[in-house]
């Protein structure tokens, strides 16, 4: 933990009910307004930022499954999270649930603060990083995925990966108690989400044609406007972490702009020195690989650990996407693995590193050495990744069962959009 202990929110236990006890019993309006701004910027990551996103890197044909497939998970997502996922991953319960005490947010009145804010808002802002996460898994199993697997794969891993791991980070469980520092989302996030893509995609196997035709996004335009959004909407999710409008707030939202455009560069550099030419898509790439990777350290690292940081970000994530994916073997449409796997893995590691008042950090806690830190930080990241995928796992198992992950051949060469859904993107 640093030494700003609870007054980091999200980036220490995320205000336990206990601690919110303790706090003043005085609402701040300034902190209401920017938690509640905060929410809204997250929301938008999701509709529209991360459907654009991947909407424009698939086939003209699929985009319509992918923007519907977003959509109504983030739908599901929203009612699991208010139903069960809230009190399951933030009440006082053991080191990976919590207890049923607000089950249908029951037991919450809406004068209740967390901190300084309503409790509401609190609910609000976790439910908005549940459903991105689950919005981050589809870009993975694109192109070939049955929708009513999707929705069955969806509630069976939010409930037994999502809601866990943020307990065990943000909720006082196993890795809070044992220090992890995770700012706003790189191993209950990226990590999480990442791991389970890598499984879907494995588990379906490779689309029709993929290595003998040319699978290329169809719309560039629309990635560099979901890009843009999730990169605006970022700031909720980075300085929204602080669970005030601080000192804090004000780090995150520097170090985000800091060390994306760092990652920007380095992945243009480093792609036009291997290709010759830089590339929109490349811009694009390298910003989600900084907005990745300084996630876990945002309210934690001074402005040069974000630098490096993001340079870091950009390079990996370049290789995540070439090297690392070919060797995988593995057809992952939207790079959700080689971007948010391999990005969030190095943006917590770095953490433990530059969180270091002697980098300019905000410190450990006492007594806790870098070393110490390294290793709390590589086991909140091995214990997310095996976590994740064996939950992942079953989730997609269980859908197979039930329903079939992966579509018929034919309606896979024929197109999602007009098969699953009834409808075309684009009239000739």
């Amino acid at each position: 933990m640093s030494k700003f202990g609870i007054k980091l929110g999200l980036g220490a236990l995320a205000l336990l009910p206990s601690l919110a006890m303790a706090a003043p019993a005085v609402a701040d309006k300034a902190d209401n307004a920017f938690m509640m701004i905060c929410t809204a910027l997250v929301l938008f990551m999701s509709i529209p930022g991360i459907a654009l996103f991947y909407g424009g890197l698939i086939r003209s044909k699929n985009v319509l499954s992918m923007l519907t497939q977003v959509s109504v998970t983030f739908a599901l997502v929203c009612v699991l999270w208010v139903v069960y996922g809230y009190t399951l991953a933030f009440s006082t319960g053991n080191n990976f649930f919590g207890s049923f005490d607000w089950t249908m947010l029951k037991g919450i009145k809406i004068t209740d603060l967390m901190g300084t804010f309503y409790q509401y808002i609190h609910v609000s802002f976790q439910g908005s990083f549940a459903c991105i996460t689950v919005g981050l898994i589809v870009g993975a199993l694109a192109e070939r995925i049955r929708f009513s697997a999707v929705l069955i794969f969806v509630a069976v891993w939010m409930t037994l990966s999502y809601v866990p791991i943020a307990h065990m980070v943000w909720g006082g469980g196993l890795l809070a108690s044992h220090g992890a520092l995770d700012f706003a989302g790189g191993t209950v996030v990226h990590i999480n989400a990442a791991v389970a893509g890598l499984v879907g995609a494995y588990m379906m196997g490779k689309r029709v044609g993929f290595g003998k035709e040319a699978f290329k996004p169809h719309n560039l335009p629309m990635v560099f406007t979901g890009t843009a959004i999730l990169y605006v909407g970022w700031f909720g999710f980075n300085a929204g972490s602080a669970s005030a409008a601080n000192e804090i707030a004000g780090l995150a939202f520097l170090n985000t702009v800091v060390a994306t455009g760092a990652a920007i560069l380095a992945w243009v550099f480093g792609e036009w020195a291997i290709r010759g030419k830089p590339s929109l898509l490349g811009s694009c790439s390298g910003a989600i690989a900084g907005l990745v990777a300084v996630t876990p350290a945002c309210g934690y690292i001074g402005v040069g650990g974000a630098l490096i940081v993001g340079i870091a970000a950009g390079i990996a994530g370049l290789w995540g996407v070439t090297a690392l994916k070919r060797w995988l073997r593995v057809d992952d449409p939207c790079d959700v693995f080689g971007v948010h796997g391999v990005c969030g893995i190095v943006g917590c590691i770095l953490t433990g590193i530059f969180a270091s008042s002697s980098l300019g950090g905000v410190g450990f806690a006492e007594g806790v050495t870098m070393g110490h830190q390294l290793m709390v930080q590589l086991e909140s990241v091995l214990i997310t990744i095996v976590w994740s995928g064996v939950v992942a796992f079953i989730g997609y198992k269980i859908a197979d069962m039930t329903v079939g992950l992966r579509v018929p051949e034919d309606q896979e060469r024929e197109g999602l959009d007009v098969n699953s859904h009834g409808e075309n993107a684009y009239n000739a």
